[in-house]
């Protein structure tokens, strides 16, 4: 199981009706979910029922629909209009002419169907009422073919996310494993300083005990990798379900920046800044990936 990516493309065909129909459905990343959907004049009263159907099936990204619909039975034939007494008007003053000229008035059916307005063409074109359930069918065949495509890029995101995550997780063990080092490096230079100012303290003074324990605790960073720590629990156990996660570990990826900020905000450790960096860029690329997820 994986969640699916935003990015897909899926082609349908169906006939009901005596109505044939195709469609085209892609889509590309963006936060929210935007259908935009091409189709002839004629059919444009279906668009907010193609909008719809593609909104149960997607829910983040741009998706474009492109519908070709035509009639293929002979109610959708077009009609062919012969104007008998406008033919028979210019056939009446052609011939008045030619006689008039001393010409030839030898007119043919030909001749006269080319006169503009004798003959014309009325299209039948499906309505929406006839065309839809074609229209749909090709939909749902579209947004199957869409969707398979979206869970194959799905799992390929999904396997190097989750690679991100544990990257991120080492990292954030790393800093764990430095807190003891960073603990006696406060100590030691508190008792430096006070060595400088020319106090004399014993190690076990009940003023140098308090001010030590004040910058532990003022550097203590055991909650914020706590949270860190619950983050990665919660992006891992999305990342391996298949409902729609984007927006979610979004919101993960910023609230895992808080924590490394705060750690970095709190560590005058060189070795603890250096993993906290490391960890940033680790998460921007992560996010950067969370980004084609739906």
């Amino acid at each position: 199981m994986s969640p699916a990516s935003m990015t897909g493309h899926g082609r349908g065909e169906a006939r009901r009706g005596g109505v044939r129909a195709s469609v085209e459905v892609s889509s590309v990343n963006r936060k929210q979910l935007d259908i935009q959907v091409r189709c002839d004049r004629a059919l444009e009263g279906l668009v907010p029922q193609v909008q719809e159907e593609v909104a149960r099936r997607i829910t983040r990204g741009r998706v474009q629909v492109q519908i070709g619909c035509a009639g293929d039975s002979p109610k959708f034939r077009p009609e062919i209009r012969v104007d008998e007494a406008l033919a028979g008007a210019t056939a009446e003053a052609l011939a008045r002419t030619a006689e008039r000229l001393g010409l030839s008035a030898d007119l043919s059916a030909r001749d006269l169907i080319a006169w503009p307005g004798v003959v014309t063409v009325v299209p039948h074109e499906a309505t929406t009422e006839d065309a839809w359930p074609a229209v749909r069918a090709a939909l749902r065949q579209a947004l199957k073919a869409h969707g398979a495509l979206r869970r194959t890029e799905g799992e390929a995101l999904g396997r190097d996310l989750l690679g991100r995550v544990e990257t991120l997780r080492k990292l954030v063990g790393r800093m764990e494993a430095r807190v003891p080092a960073v603990r006696e490096q406060l100590r030691e230079q508190m008792r430096r300083r006070i060595r400088e100012a020319g106090v004399d303290l014993a190690d076990d003074d009940e003023r140098l005990r308090k001010e030590i324990a004040f910058l532990a605790e003022r550097s203590d960073v055991a909650e914020e990798l706590t949270r860190l720590a619950s983050h990665f629990d919660q992006a891992a156990r999305l990342l391996r379900g298949r409902a729609p996660v984007g927006r979610t570990l979004d919101f993960l990826c910023q609230e895992m920046l808080r924590e490394l900020n705060t750690i970095g905000s709190k560590s005058a450790d060189l070795g603890m800044t250096r993993r906290v960096i490391e960890g940033k860029a680790e998460l921007e690329r992560l996010r950067e990936q969370v980004q084609n997820l739906e």
